[in-house]
């Protein structure tokens, strides 16, 4: 079931689509979009570890469809297709990705066919199915959604991995790049107040449960992420070589990897900068969004700015809005479109700031959902009352202080899993990620 909103009069009401119309649709553009980001690339570099950071691509395919053979088939009493040890090779949890091309990965071909296999029993499987259950996978098709975000954000981790590879190059057919719009250069101001934190969509994930009440002290936000251009000028005016702008863990990393600069830039003379962007050189497009920094770096241009990240409860009230309506997208709860947020992958890369005047909160941000993760402020923690569902290893072991919260999706993210409450997560010093920041200050 997903919910989108209706005018009666002057209420809003939620109206419910079948659950099983919405796991067709989102099952069937995770599995498109899988085939159409591989279609290129020949076996030899599907099977290749292009980073040790990432996995290589063929483990991706597999791992999706065993997913679904566990989740959509034999958790839902259907027959398995394959041994359960078989599930050890693609148990993300138990090899990190640096060690998984040392593993009996299957074929590009074999993997391949896998999917298909287990994909045209899933789709079986759910006409058999009942629309209402007291089941909780089955209700409002919470396990069917949790699949299909799954694939898309493995479809995410594949274009990180597509951008990091060097031994054959990637040019992607990508739509137009967007004319901006007129993007106010200021702040905004949130009003202090409640903000009803987490998710309703029978779709959320466990990290967002349960949905509580807490009160945000009143705050200013930047009205748009920063941008490349912005955050060069910190670049260049020596901020990675002064200790004061960085968390001294920070610091202390960027000078032992000798950083000096976001992920994939490339100095060329004196303010002369190009990056790298799925095999094509190009000069910065200083009117987006940067990305590919870690929490570090955004940790520290905040604070050479004179700001500082937005916690994430902060950043879910300027989602919401200051007028107390709950949202499912700062916009309301229809669906994201090209003119609210960039989203789909369809982009590779960011827009420019004011491309997507329809996505602005009811308070004046923009860009909120698409273009880039924000970093925020914030651990990554349980919500009080929190309960791991279905498993354990999908949130709860990553609770503490040592991963930080990102929020917003970026271009590379699907709608599907994409909204207001939607918790990511990461190490500070991660960069191949999509992640970019807005800075925020406290009203004195």
């Amino acid at each position: 079931m997903s919910l989108r909103s209706q005018e009666q009069g002057s209420a809003r009401v939620r109206v419910a689509e079948p659950w099983k119309a919405r796991a067709r649709r989102e099952l069937e553009a995770g599995r498109e979009r899988i085939q159409a980001m591989l279609a290129p690339l020949p076996e030899v570099e599907l099977m290749r570890q292009h980073s040790p950071l990432m996995s290589p691509l063929v483990w991706d395919v597999a791992h999706v469809a065993n997913y679904e053979e566990q989740w959509l088939l034999r958790a839902l009493g259907a027959p398995a297709f394959t041994d359960p040890a078989f599930d050890a090779i693609y148990d993300a949890f138990r090899h990190p990705r640096g060690n998984r091309a040392t593993l009996p990965l299957l074929e590009p071909e074999a993997a391949w066919a896998y999917a298909t296999r287990v994909r045209s029993a899933v789709d079986a499987h759910l006409e058999t199915l009942p629309e209402d259950s007291a089941d909780p996978l089955l209700h409002g098709g919470f396990v069917f959604g949790m699949v299909a975000q799954h694939a898309q954000q493995h479809a995410e981790t594949l274009a990180a991995t597509l951008q990091l590879m060097t031994h054959v190059e990637y040019h992607p057919v990508e739509a137009l790049r967007p004319q901006p719009g007129a993007v106010p250069q200021h702040e905004v101001l949130i009003p202090g107040g409640p903000v009803h934190l987490g998710g309703d969509d029978p779709w959320a994930y466990d990290n967002e449960r349960p949905r509580h009440t807490v009160d945000v002290a009143p705050f200013l936000l930047d009205a748009h992420p920063v941008t490349t251009g912005d955050f060069l000028v910190f670049v260049e005016s020596g901020g990675y070589a002064d200790p004061r702008w960085w968390d001294p863990k920070g610091f202390a990393w960027i000078q032992a990897e000798k950083i000096a600069h976001p992920l994939f830039w490339s100095p060329q003379g004196q303010h002369v900068w190009l990056r790298r962007r799925f095999g094509t050189v190009e000069p910065l497009p200083k009117d987006e969004p940067v990305q590919h920094v870690s929490w570090y770096e955004a940790d520290a241009y905040a604070r050479w700015a004179g700001k500082r990240l937005p916690t994430e409860a902060e950043w879910e009230k300027a989602a919401q809005g200051s007028d107390g309506v709950s949202r499912a997208h700062p916009w309301g709860d229809a669906a994201p479109t090209d003119a609210h947020a960039n989203l789909g992958g369809t982009r590779w890369g960011p827009s420019p700031v004011g491309s997507h005047p329809l996505g602005r909160s009811a308070d004046g941000v923009w860009g909120l959902l698409g273009d880039v993760w924000e970093w925020t402020a914030s651990d990554f923690q349980p919500y009080a009352g929190f309960r791991a569902f279905p498993y354990r290893e999908y949130s709860e072991v990553f609770f503490g202080d040592t991963s930080k919260v990102l929020r917003g999706g970026a271009w590379a993210s699907a709608p599907v899993a994409v909204r207001n409450s939607f918790r990511n997560w990461d190490f500070p010093i991660r960069r191949q990620i999509f992640a970019g920041f807005r800075c925020a200050r406290d009203v004195r």
